[in-house]
């Protein structure tokens, strides 16, 4: 019987096929049973699998058409591949089923579709993922004339839909509720940030910040820009002895931990997370600061205390308020602040000129679910309607790209370490978020912004009428 295989199909086929991509599990099971007449249908569906290369390749063509230069290679289940048009590839899209054409051509309205095939394994991305991104825009962007949609389409109905087992994907976020309301909140953000503690730690810097750092050089490391960016939040809030600091969305504690320590203050970090409170909570025991810092679960809209706090800041937690909790945010924040108190809101910002998408996208099911990214001016509006004093605006976008492909990378050198402590289909999320993110601010289709507010005494700020104290050498 081998040799009569060996007839009828190359060995390197056979071996491709029996792996599973072509033929489910009890297919394969029967084949010592049904004999030559089971060899002869593996044979017809290799050669109906080489003919749907075929067609799928003719699809690629077709979506492709006008993108130039196409700096990437396509490789295809049979071994086949659509070579790069000049050069080594920056990347090679690697399409394991003709299933999978199908699934990333679902939907074209957002990434969603494309994304999905990404995380269930029936695409991938080999090489550079950053670089993958320009392709990704294109194929979710492009409006093609009807003909040729009509002869994509024609070549995905002749694909054969197979039966094959699917990877369990890391499941969508389902969140119940009002939305932005505090359970929906809490849900929403204990999706993204309990994961794992463990799994965090592997990529971040040594104190587990996880936001942009902020960088004296493009080739500095990540660990000294993220002990820098803690110091120059400071040295804008112009942190002194004493003064009581809330940190809104405290994450593990990295900010508190080191304006307690080196400023003197008396900080109180809040979050939703249940593991960042413990893990932030047992940092700070460990470094001996118990009775000048802690942090709590609590929703900063339970914060009933007025003037309060002499200094707010809020890091990477703005993304998850949404627009329409924005005024009652800002009026809470100058709430709790005494007059003369400054307010560090440090976010990132879509542009005005982008149009809302439209339907759930990769980032609202799988990253940041209700997450909601607004403009810089209609930040501004609404902290300017709650009272507050507009004192400072600086773009950090460039430095957002630095820690992002700093985060990609150690994430994509500690796969097999993630692998034990998350599923392959998370893993694949982050991996696709971290890269897909870097080049949204490279682009420019995505920017961060700290924003230092002010809370007027009857007219008096308070502040120097310089800003060099924020670039001393710390």
């Amino acid at each position: 019987m081998k040799a009569k295989v060996n007839e009828q199909v190359s060995s390197s086929k056979l071996d491709t096929f029996c792996v599973g991509l072509y033929i489910s599990p009890s297919v394969r099971e029967n084949v010592s049973t049904k004999g030559p007449v089971m060899i002869t249908q593996m044979t017809k569906d290799v050669r109906a699998a080489d003919n749907a290369a075929t067609k799928a390749m003719a699809i690629f063509r077709l979506l492709l058409h006008d993108y130039h230069p196409r700096d990437f290679a396509i490789s295809f289940w049979d071994g086949s591949q659509w070579p790069a048009e000049s050069g080594s590839p920056r990347f090679t899209l690697a399409v394991r089923h003709p299933d999978a054409l199908r699934r990333m051509l679902k939907t074209s309205a957002n990434d969603l579709s494309l994304s999905e095939a990404y995380i269930s394994g029936d695409l991938d991305v080999v090489g550079d993922h950053e670089a993958a991104m320009p392709m990704a825009n294109y194929l979710m962007g492009r409006n093609w004339p009807a003909v040729t949609v009509l002869r994509i389409g024609k070549n995905l109905l002749r694909l054969p839909r197979l039966d094959r087992l699917r990877r369990k994907n890391r499941q969508a976020a389902e969140l119940s509720g009002e939305l932005h309301s505090i359970e929906r909140d809490r849900q929403a953000v204990t999706y993204h940030y309990d994961v794992s503690n463990d799994f965090y730690a592997l990529w971040l810097d040594e104190q587990m910040v996880y936001s942009c750092a902020y960088f004296e050089a493009a080739d500095e490391d990540l660990e000294n820009a993220q002990a820098r960016k803690l110091d120059y939040i400071c040295r804008k809030l112009r942190l002194r002895p004493g003064e009581r600091l809330l940190d809104i969305g405290c994450g593990w504690g990295g900010l508190i931990i080191h304006a307690a320590r080196k400023y003197g203050v008396n900080a109180l970090g809040i979050t939703l997370s249940k593991n960042q409170a413990a893990l932030a909570n047992q940092r700070i025991g460990r470094a001996g600061l118990e009775k000048q810092c802690r942090v709590e679960l609590r929703d900063y809209r339970n914060l009933n205390h007025s003037n309060c706090f002499e200094k707010i800041v809020s890091v990477g937690m703005f993304e998850h308020v949404g627009e329409s909790q924005l005024p009652l945010y800002f009026q809470h924040a100058w709430r709790l602040l005494r007059p003369g108190g400054v307010f560090l809101n440090h976010g990132i910002a879509n542009r005005a000129i982008d149009p809302r998408p439209k339907g759930p996208t990769f980032i609202s099911r799988y990253v940041f679910p209700d997450g909601d990214l607004v403009p810089i001016n209609t930040t501004l509006r609404y902290a300017e309607e709650a009272g507050f004093e507009v004192r400072d605006v600086e773009s950090l976008r460039e430095h957002y790209t630095l820690t992002l492909r700093h985060w990609a990378e150690r994430l994509e050198s500690q796969r097999n370490e993630a692998l034990q402590l998350v599923d392959e289909p998370t893993y694949r999320v982050w991996r696709l978020f971290l890269p897909g993110s870097a080049y949204g601010f490279a682009a420019g289709l995505l920017n961060l912004y700290q924003t230092v507010l002010l809370k007027p005494d009857e007219g008096r700020s308070g502040l120097p009428l310089t800003r060099k104290d924020w670039y001393l050498d710390p």
